[in-house]
């Protein structure tokens, strides 16, 4: 695996390598690209594909003191991370955490770099965080609430329960999956460092929403997948993104819950695969 250094410490990332625009492919938290996206990797052959490691709870190697780890400061260490790793006409894809929105709508460093966008049940509008982890976001508040929290996940009737990350595919996320996303933090006082104060780092409704104005300004070729069965992401905010973004399209995903690269993978494949052409014989827009 990769590294680059950005201001808030080390980013790991997986390069396929290939030529193209990179399918930047994001996670949720506290997932790890590499198994949030595994099904559909095999379906991307011949495509660059590039997954950083975001520091949300499920990266290995803590962030320096002090950092950033807001939903806005998340987004400008992606962009940081786009410049380090020198990645043009990126086709930016959004699965669960919607925050790299914000890369965009305030125009941070690095925001030039995105020729394509893919906005896949992902958090928007104000549903951050959505209903279901509005619990962790209150927890991670208190000290030492992360710790319990992790500590509770070591309990496989915690791990898939059906309110949280068991609800979150109509596959089901295997229970090694799982156990892999929480390692980290339960290992190491760092990375719960980390995972708490992103957790803890969603701003008021006001400011997300007026964010969310200004996705009506992000004239970028965009692909908007939202799920039937979804209950974290509103099925209405599909179409309203689609409404709101000028060269929106719209699929649904009707065989699938939020994690729709474990649901349908070889049809959000072929999207992105379409979406990334559109980007090639474009020249970037």
């Amino acid at each position: 695996m990769a590294y680059v250094e950005v201001d808030a410490g080390p980013i790991d990332y997986v390069d396929t390598g290939g030529d193209g625009p990179p399918i930047v492919l994001l996670h949720g938290v506290p997932m790890t690209p590499q198994t949030q996206w595994a099904h559909v990797l095999p379906h991307l052959r011949g495509h660059r594909v590039v997954m950083p490691t975001l520091p949300m709870g499920g990266h290995r190697r803590p962030m320096r003191p002090g950092t950033d780890l807001s939903q806005f400061g998340m987004a400008a260490i992606l962009g940081q991370f786009l410049e380090a790793a020198a990645l043009d006409e990126v086709v930016l894809v959004l699965n669960d955490w919607g925050g790299g929105q914000f890369l965009l709508t305030e125009r941070l460093p690095g925001h030039e770099r995105v020729g394509a966008l893919a906005l896949v049940a992902c958090e928007a509008f104000d549903n951050f965080p959505p209903a279901p982890a509005r619990a962790l976001a209150a927890v991670a508040k208190v000290p030492g609430g992360i710790w319990l929290t992790v500590q509770a996940m070591r309990l496989r009737p915690v791990r898939q329960a059906r309110s949280g990350y068991g609800g979150m595919s109509r596959r089901g996320i295997p229970d090694d999956v799982l156990r892999e996303w929480f390692a980290p933090a339960l290992a190491a006082a760092g990375i719960r460092r980390d995972f708490a104060a992103f957790a803890a780092g969603a701003p008021p409704s006001a400011v997300l929403l007026a964010a969310a104005a200004r996705l009506a300004e992000v004239d970028l070729p965009t692909l908007v997948v939202w799920a039937a069965h979804d209950t974290m992401m509103p099925l209405a905010h599909g179409q309203r993104l689609a409404d709101l973004l000028p060269r929106a399209r719209l699929v649904v995903a009707g065989e699938s819950a939020t994690l729709v690269p474990f649901d349908e993978p070889e049809l959000l494949a072929g999207l992105l695969i379409d979406l990334t052409n559109a980007v090639r014989h474009s020249g970037h827009r």
